[in-house]
């Protein structure tokens, strides 16, 4: 055959091959290619090479790629009013401020709540209905159940309520309670005076593992209540003073021995530990007045807290819980952490109101059955000062 037919024979059979392709595959040939053509490849900015310097043949280094993210505008800050809403205060003496002038008509008397309490000036400043059920000496039994004639802290806290503080958990340990047993049991060591009248000192307790794991559930139980009674209340926990300075620290303001001294230490350290991992599980704050107070203890220059110097007659607050200062500071910490969270004060900060209280007043124990001071001083006569005018709701 010639080279002429060969050629025309291999034409002949490539344009048969070609006729035979069946028809559906030629159609999803050009299907593909039309959808291919009407996807849009996304844009994706190549990376830039930047030529090297130095010696020839040394890797590139490849600009990495930049993510553009869009810029989400910064929402402004809506400032609440808590004017005239309801808030409950909830805790022992030290928010209570047993025989802080001026005295508050509280009910029962016992409970020992004064007007410059930080509750009180905490509501004079933000403009809230206050119902003050903290009370001297109150456990966190006291907060869930009745005391005797007392009834239950919690009860107070209702749907409406939108401010709830909580100081309470330390008498359940004798935290302040052991400070007048100690001071006790110091001055029993001393020389005694002619005429004086002493009584039995109690005992220093030492906590159990178990005191403690009580006082944390009875904590978190206090926090759950609150929120699924009032889930629209701001609730914080407010820690506890440090009343004693540092080891070695000691002075005639505190007069505890180091062993004695070293007990309440502990307890105030795992009471704050307690406080803060029950607060952060519900999401609330903890105001750290511990911290606060450590550089203002009464061995300090401006004490936040009274200790049990000698001599004192006990009209400007009782022993070993705060004063007016001290009161201050809590309520100022409290407020700043309020107007933080979006909370409008309605007042410039609060004032604590001077004064004194009435001569002969009596005593409001501290904890249950707290030993009063060995060498009690009597009072001087002075004036009592004119009622106050600040009117507390509750």
């Amino acid at each position: 055959m010639t080279p002429v037919l060969r050629n025309f024979g291999a034409a002949l059979l490539l344009g048969c091959a070609a006729a035979s392709m069946p028809a559906f595959a030629q159609q999803a040939t050009t299907t593909d290619k039309a959808k291919a053509a009407t996807v849009k490849k996304p844009k994706v900015e190549k990376p830039k090479v930047v030529k090297p310097k130095g010696k020839k043949g040394a890797p590139a280094p490849v600009e990495a790629v930049k993510v553009i993210l869009p810029v989400e505008a910064t929402k402004p800050v809506v400032m609440e009013s808590l004017l005239d809403k309801r808030y409950v205060a909830i805790g022992s003496s030290f928010a209570a401020g047993p025989q802080l002038p001026p005295s508050k008509p509280s009910w029962p008397a016992r409970c020992g709540q004064s007007f410059n309490n930080y509750p009180t000036l905490l509501a004079e400043r933000f403009g809230v209905e206050l119902i003050d059920r903290s009370c001297s000496g109150a456990t966190t039994e006291n907060v869930l159940g009745p005391w005797n004639e007392v009834p239950p802290q919690i009860i107070s806290v209702t749907p409406e309520t939108r401010l709830v503080t909580v100081t309470i958990g330390g008498n359940d340990l004798s935290y302040i309670g052991n400070l007048f047993s100690a001071t006790c049991a110091f001055n029993a060591k001393l020389a005694p005076v002619p005429g004086a009248k002493t009584r039995a000192c109690g005992a220093v307790r030492v906590p159990t593992e178990a005191d403690y794991v009580r006082d944390e559930a009875q904590l978190n139980e206090i926090a759950r209540r609150i929120k699924a009674t009032a889930p629209q209340a701001r609730l914080v926990f407010v820690q506890y003073f440090n009343p004693l300075p540092r080891p070695g620290g000691l002075c005639p303001a505190t007069p505890v021995s180091e062993t004695d001294a070293a007990i309440v230490r502990e307890i105030g350290r795992r009471l704050v530990e307690i406080t803060a991992r029950v607060a952060e599980a519900h999401g609330v704050p903890a105001i750290e007045m511990n911290l606060s107070s450590a550089a203002h203890t009464p061995c300090d220059k401006e004490p936040w807290m009274i200790g049990s110097p000698a001599g004192y007659d006990g009209r400007q607050g009782l022993q070993w819980h705060l004063n007016k200062a001290g009161m201050q500071a809590t309520a100022d910490a409290i407020a700043a952490w309020l107007i933080k969270s979006g909370v409008k004060p309605v007042r410039s900060p609060v004032t604590a109101e001077p004064g004194l209280n009435p001569p002969g007043q009596a005593p409001t124990m501290a904890a249950p059955n707290a030993p009063a001071p060995a060498v009690p001083v009597p009072a001087p006569a002075v004036k009592a000062p004119a009622k106050p005018t600040t009117a507390t709701k509750r």
